[in-house]
C-alpha cells in the first residue's frame, strides 16, 4: 500500500487556469514540467542555488525547485512561455537577449529573463552594479554575464523611453 498523498492544485499558468492532482512532495518544477510540458523551467541544481528553474509567482521571481507544487494553489504563475506574444513573437526582453548574444547554451536563459522581467517591471533605472546584484542568484556556466547585463540594461532604458548611455565600465559597444 502506498503512503503517497495527493492534493488538487488550481492555479493560473501563463494566463490560463489549470488544475492538477499533484503529489504533496512534488516541487513546482516537477508540476510545470511533468503536468504541463513547460520545459523552459529547467532542472539544474534542485536546491535553489542556480536559478535555472525560476518562475514568476504573483509578480515575484522564485526558484521553483524549492517551491512546493501545493503552495501554487490559487497563485498566478508565469514561465518563459508566458512572455511570448499571441503569435509566438518574442518579448522585448527576449529579443534583447538575442540581439546582445546573451544566449549561449541557453540553459540559464529562461531564469535570467524571468528575473530580469520582475526587475524591469518595477520601472526603475538601476546602475550596472545594482543590476549585477539583482541578477546574482542565477548562474551562467558559459560566462555570458556581460551580454546578459547588456541585454537587461538596454531593455530597461528602452522601456523608460530613455537614451541608452555608455556602459559604466567606460567601454562603448
Amino acid at each position: 500500500m502506498s503512503n503517497r498523498q495527493f492534493k488538487m492544485v488550481t492555479c493560473t499558468i501563463n494566463g490560463k487556469e489549470r488544475t492538477a492532482m499533484v503529489d504533496v512532495r512534488a516541487s513546482l518544477t516537477d508540476m510545470l514540467r511533468n503536468d504541463y510540458s513547460l520545459t523552459s523551467v529547467k532542472k539544474g541544481c534542485e536546491v535553489g542555488e542556480c536559478g535555472a528553474c525560476a518562475v514568476i509567482i504573483d509578480g515575484e521571481c522564485f526558484n521553483s525547485c524549492i517551491y512546493m507544487a501545493i503552495w501554487a494553489d490559487g497563485k498566478n504563475i508565469t514561465t518563459l512561455e508566458g512572455l511570448t506574444g499571441p503569435k509566438g513573437e518574442l518579448s522585448d526582453l527576449q529579443q534583447a537577449f538575442v540581439d546582445e548574444t546573451a544566449i549561449q547554451c541557453g540553459f540559464c536563459t529562461p531564469g535570467f529573463i524571468l528575473e530580469a522581467e520582475t526587475i524591469l517591471q518595477k520601472g526603475k533605472i538601476y546602475t550596472d552594479d545594482e543590476l549585477r546584484k539583482l541578477l546574482s542568484g542565477h548562474l551562467c556556466r558559459c560566462t555570458g554575464y556581460d551580454n546578459i547585463l547588456r541585454a537587461v540594461r538596454k531593455t530597461m532604458y528602452r522601456r523608460q523611453g530613455l537614451p541608452i548611455p555608455p556602459e559604466e565600465d567606460g567601454e562603448e559597444r
